[in-house]
């Protein structure tokens, strides 16, 4: 008994760090918003975005901000800060046409800080997965987020602690709202959504594992 006491004594911070991210090397990765303006991104729907002092932000009228480059496989950091009441989200592989949040997959972000997970809460896979851990912060301080998509792997830090590590393709998401995971293609858009209430985001950046065909 003793023995086995020890070997979890043992094993509890390894287990502790790998539900957490690994120490941040930007070396690979390449700015995609300018800090200044917003080239390299496109308005779709609502002319709500703007950008100023390293801040790219929406008042959250509606539409969302899509990225001018497809991606396949790749590494997306950032960071985003909310108003009380905000709701927005991050899109992944998404097509022009259509709901970004169906067409690909969408994160979750909004003011919850404390409550409960869902299939729609801050960090969740929206209307398919529930964030394994409730870590957004309170309104007014800023977040920091990992997306990792590769292939059909997909890996999310939010504030340093791992809340998906997921397959596109278990059949376990075939459930999701409106159409299975199996279903996210393998490349598109990235986006930011305006919702409601006013987002702010910097420090976007990229490492591009596998370019878009």
């Amino acid at each position: 008994m003793l023995r086995r006491f020890v070997w979890f004594l043992i094993l509890l911070p390894i287990l502790a760090l790998a539900s957490t991210a690994q120490e941040v090397d930007d070396t690979q990765f390449t700015p995609i918003f300018t800090g200044q303006d917003l080239t390299g991104w496109h308005a779709m729907g609502q002319t709500d975005w703007h950008a100023e002092n390293g801040i790219l932000w929406t008042e959250g009228k509606g539409g969302w901000l899509r990225s001018d480059q497809r991606y396949a496989d790749f590494v997306l950091r950032l960071e985003y800060r909310l108003t009380k009441g905000a709701v927005s989200g991050i899109y992944l592989r998404s097509a022009e046409q259509g709901d970004p949040a169906y067409t690909g997959f969408k994160i979750s972000i909004l003011d919850d800080s404390g409550q409960l997970t869902d299939l729609h809460s801050t960090g969740a896979v929206y209307g398919a997965v529930i964030p394994l851990l409730s870590v957004g912060r309170k309104t007014g301080e800023w977040n920091q987020a990992e997306i990792s998509c590769i292939g059909r792997h997909l890996t999310v830090f939010l504030n340093g602690n791992r809340i998906h590590k997921i397959d596109f393709d278990d059949p376990a998401f075939v459930f999701a709202e409106k159409r299975p995971l199996s279903r996210v293609p393998n490349q598109g858009y990235i986006g930011l959504e305006s919702h409601t209430n006013r987002v702010d985001f910097r420090g976007l950046r990229i490492d591009v594992i596998k370019p878009a065909a």
